[in-house]
């Protein structure tokens, strides 16, 4: 795989070398690459193979369109026999019984072959108007450098603005929910990244997941393959659910291996997956539909207000920062944490009994 990924650099070196006098500032054409991260536009969007081969802003010219497919159908080779999980079967997942996930496989994510680089892609939106799967090996490379903007304008497909004062604390049943989370990729207002889905499976299903992983990678200047997958039954518009796979690189699963199933649901409500429509499960009144709550902004918890412990790897124990105990714990078992203490207790660690963190 390392060798495809450096012909394919090879390759474009070459190309920009022919091609030199057609490099401008600007994209005429519908394929594009974007160098020193590079991003590729055909029928799919793959984005951020990164490479220190080049360091150009934008290639296009006529001459260079032969070029620019062919550097497309390379990446899109080396990346696209791994974007589905194959091996995965929605007949494998549980019932829903009162937790946001469930472990699929043991636990243990289906990838086999993979680049070892840092990329992104987003499978195209099929005949519905629906996402696929999203594929990334996260590194600090690829994390965002500014806050997340707005992606109101989004409405993906079986979007319905629905509102349960009184029975969801957030009022609001939907989110649009990043399959590759903001904090791992930066991709905001991505339309192929943005599913609906309800609160429930957004903070009480991912989020933890996907502050595992970012928390990991800032850490250890990781490398964590990741992908997310949305489950559509037959045509319906609202995915039943997502199927979150992760696996760091560097120390082949021992610092992240999970493989895990979050269900699109909300309790007490009840939902038709089909086209997004929704009820109370226990009262008889509709929702309140109200466009108006498309201009106020989700509030998706930022990473940095949640509290901060130290992990011990080794004791399965954690800590408040301050704690005594952290002075003399090894580097290689301290791992920084910034999340929900459940979701620390949730990942198998128990808190110190200094000071009950």
């Amino acid at each position: 795989m390392r060798n495809k990924l450096g012909r394919l650099m090879f390759l474009f070196s070459i190309g920009l070398c022919l091609f030199s006098g057609c490099i401008e500032n600007k994209t005429t054409h519908s394929s594009s690459i974007e160098v020193t991260s590079i991003s590729v536009t055909t029928e799919s969007y793959i984005s951020s193979i990164t490479t220190s081969t080049v360091s150009v802003t934008t290639l296009s010219a006529t001459t260079s369109t032969s070029l620019v497919t062919t550097l497309a159908e390379e990446i899109t080779t080396v990346i696209e026999p791994q974007i589905q999980p194959t091996a995965f079967s929605i007949e494998a997942v549980p019932e829903y019984s009162g937790m946001p996930y469930a472990e699929i496989n043991d636990n243990k994510p289906f990838f086999t072959d993979y680049p070892t680089n840092s990329f992104e892609y987003y499978s195209p939106l099929d005949d519905l108007g629906r996402c696929g799967t999203a594929f990334a090996n996260v590194s600090i490379e690829i994390m965002p450098t500014e806050p997340r903007g707005e992606i109101g304008a989004i409405k993906p497909s079986g979007w319905q603005t629905a509102n349960y004062s009184g029975i969801i604390d957030d009022i609001y049943l939907y989110n649009r929910c990043h399959l590759i989370g903001y904090q791992l990729a930066g991709e905001n207002a991505n339309v192929l990244n943005l599913i609906t889905g309800t609160r429930y499976m957004n903070i009480e299903g991912m989020q933890p997941f996907e502050n595992k992983v970012a928390n990991y990678v800032k850490s250890y200047n990781a490398h964590v393959l990741y992908r997310v997958t949305p489950v559509f039954e037959g045509n319906n518009l609202v995915a039943s659910g997502v199927l979150m796979e992760a696996y760091s690189l560097d120390d082949n699963g021992a610092g992240i291996q999970f493989c895990v199933y979050c269900y699109n649901v909300q309790p007490n409500i009840g939902i038709n997956y089909a086209d997004g429509s929704s009820w109370s499960l226990i009262q008889e009144t509709e929702p309140l539909l109200t466009e108006q709550a498309d201009s106020i902004p989700e509030k998706n918890i930022p990473i940095e207000d949640y509290p901060t412990y130290i992990l011990n790897t080794n004791t399965k124990k954690f800590h408040f920062p301050s704690c005594s105990s952290v002075d003399s714990m090894k580097d290689k078992n301290k791992l920084e944490y910034t999340g929900t203490r459940d979701d620390v207790i949730a990942m198998g660690y128990e808190p110190c009994k200094r000071f009950n963190p």
